[in-house]
């Protein structure tokens, strides 16, 4: 048989319905669908943690109980190998400040080095020009980027607002005026370090941090929130996923439907050897059928676990697709394999023997 004719008696079979292609179709996009979602929702639920985590400053260790040399403690944002997205700063008790619009009421400030300013704003180029207040403290008092603030001290200006929620983190900034000062400036209470992937070294460069013979050998490295696991590690999570093993179940499907698809027509495919078409065509003709209707649903599959990626993940769609296309598409291999195979082994031996048992 010529090409065109395979290509073409295949488009006839799936049009006229003799294929079931519509039925099959339904088959790999729910199954694809159903198995590739549910892979997404968990690795979502994970980004989600993950997430959750890095906004509650959970994986943020400060070193306390020595004396911390502010300039060591910037430094660590610009350490080795391992420390990329790092920020950390150091801090100490400031002095009571006393706001003119409060005269009865003093707040307490703490000083800072512009490495924390980082840390706290979440972003490598915050403003350390002026002090930073909290959400609260800004609402209270009316303050905004750029205002001034009036205190018996004198008047400072407003560099930043940040947020402090109450989710388990240290709750001395949560009401406090934070001051920049030089990192060179004295030295400091507690060096704090902000990092995503956490490193397994940040406690041990938390350590260099201390200044030699201040009473350092009492220091040490706690969590600046308690309430999240110490212990968490983001990629032995994904890693050890319920989900991972997805694509095997979705390929065992896609075999169970090729097969199936094969099966039901076996009669009709020794028929066609029997009758002079070549073995060769006759696959040619089974894998276009299957690779029709099973592509197309695996297409329709992927597009919708996209609109899903996007609509929920918090942070990387793509990663999410990336694990979630994976069952779809290994559906489709399934499918596809599992059909040519059992297309070779139909004979047309089996013509009379397939007849009776019809």
């Amino acid at each position: 048989m010529r090409l065109g004719s395979v290509l073409s008696e295949a488009l006839r079979n799936i049009g006229s319905g003799v294929s079931r292609a519509f039925a099959m179709f339904l088959a790999v996009l729910l199954s694809g669908t159903l198995l590739g979602g549910y892979e997404a929702m968990t690795v979502i639920d994970l980004e989600s943690q993950a997430v959750q985590r890095i906004n509650a400053y959970a994986d943020v260790n400060a070193i306390v109980g020595g004396t911390v040399d502010g300039t060591a403690c910037d430094r660590l944002s610009d350490a080795g190998d391992g420390m990329t997205g790092t920020l950390a700063g150091a801090m100490r008790a400031g002095k009571q400040v006393v706001p003119l619009a409060t005269p009865g009421k003093d707040i307490s400030s703490y000083d800072v080095t512009p490495g924390m300013i980082r840390l706290i704003a979440g972003n490598a180029k915050a403003d350390v020009s002026g002090v930073w207040v909290p959400r609260d403290v800004a609402k209270d008092f009316g303050l905004a980027v750029g205002s001034a603030l009036q205190t018996r001290e004198g008047t400072t200006r407003v560099a930043g607002v940040f947020d402090w929620p109450n989710d388990g983190r240290d709750t001395r900034f949560a009401y406090a005026f934070i001051v920049p000062v030089s990192a060179s400036a004295s030295t400091f209470d507690e060096c704090w370090v902000k990092q995503w992937p956490v490193d397994g070294q940040t406690e041990n460069l938390l350590y260099v941090t201390l200044v030699a013979g201040s009473g350092s050998s009492n220091a040490g490295v706690t969590q600046v929130n308690k309430g999240f696991d110490a212990h968490y590690d983001a990629r032995a999570s994904y890693v050890n996923r319920s989900t991972r093993w997805m694509p095997w179940v979705g390929l065992a499907i896609g075999v169970l439907v090729g097969v199936f698809g094969v099966r039901r027509r076996r009669l009709e495919y020794a028929g066609a050897l029997h009758s002079g078409q070549s073995k060769g065509a006759q696959l040619l003709g089974i894998g276009v059928e299957t690779g029709v209707w099973a592509g197309l649903a695996t297409f329709a599959s992927c597009a919708l676990l996209l609109a899903y990626a996007v609509r929920m993940s918090r942070s990387d769609w793509a990663a999410v697709l990336a694990a979630a296309v994976r069952t779809p598409l290994a559906v489709f291999a399934g499918v596809m394999v599992a059909s040519l195979f059992a297309g070779l082994l139909i004979r047309e031996s089996q013509l009379f023997r397939f007849f009776k048992k019809r």
